[in-house]
């Protein structure tokens, strides 16, 4: 499948150079991750990190909905627990997910941000300031512009940044909001999503 980069970045010189994956959903988020995340292969390399918006009083269903479907291990995020690599970490309702270094995972309950705990843009800046470089961030679907922020942060940090293309998108505020903020190294439908996941993973899916 070929894509080009508004930035000129070739995809398969990401190939092994990324240790960690970022992504933030809000609105359509759960249908968009669905035709991502299943299609990573099991030798996917790198951790990936998902803020999905959603109600803090009720018991997330994510991981139960994405282990029977995806060929990594998925996990809800617990505080300070060590970040590892080839596993799916969902932010858990009403906290926030961050990343600290060894990295490690780290939770908190400090003020919503956009009216969001978990929030997109505090997760992102956390691991750019942990990752650098070797980060990519990923943004999708979403009725607000938490994201544009953080993609911002792993962008100035030398990570690779993705948004969804917003005609795409089942709420097109979120990816048009970062796109607003400063052009992406890529702009992709789901489907061109996953198949650049796979090759940031060094793998190919099965």
């Amino acid at each position: 499948m070929d894509f080009e980069s508004p930035t000129g970045i070739q995809p398969a010189s990401l190939a092994g150079r990324i240790d960690a994956v970022v992504v933030g959903a809000s609105a359509g988020g759960v249908e968009a991750l669905g035709l991502v995340l299943p299609s990573l292969p099991r030798q996917f390399r790198p951790a990936v990190l998902v803020v999905i918006h959603q109600p803090r009083e009720r018991r997330s269903l994510l991981v139960d909905i994405f282990s029977a479907r995806c060929a990594l291990p998925v996990r809800e995020a617990q505080d300070k627990e060590p970040v590892l690599p080839g596993t799916l970490y969902f932010a858990p309702p009403d906290y926030h997910l961050l990343v600290d270094d060894g990295p490690s995972l780290a939770l908190s309950v400090d003020e919503p941000v956009l009216f969001s705990r978990p929030s997109i843009d505090v997760l992102f800046e956390s691991a750019a300031d942990t990752y650098g470089h070797r980060l990519a961030g990923f943004v999708l679907t979403g009725a607000n512009s938490d994201g544009a922020r953080g993609l911002a942060a792993i962008r100035q940090a030398g990570g690779v940044t993705v948004v969804q293309r917003p005609d795409t998108a089942q709420v097109a505020i979120m990816p048009a909001a970062a796109l607003a903020r400063g052009p992406a190294d890529f702009v992709l439908s789901l489907e061109q999503m996953a198949h650049l996941l796979r090759m940031l993973g060094g793998g190919h899916a099965g």
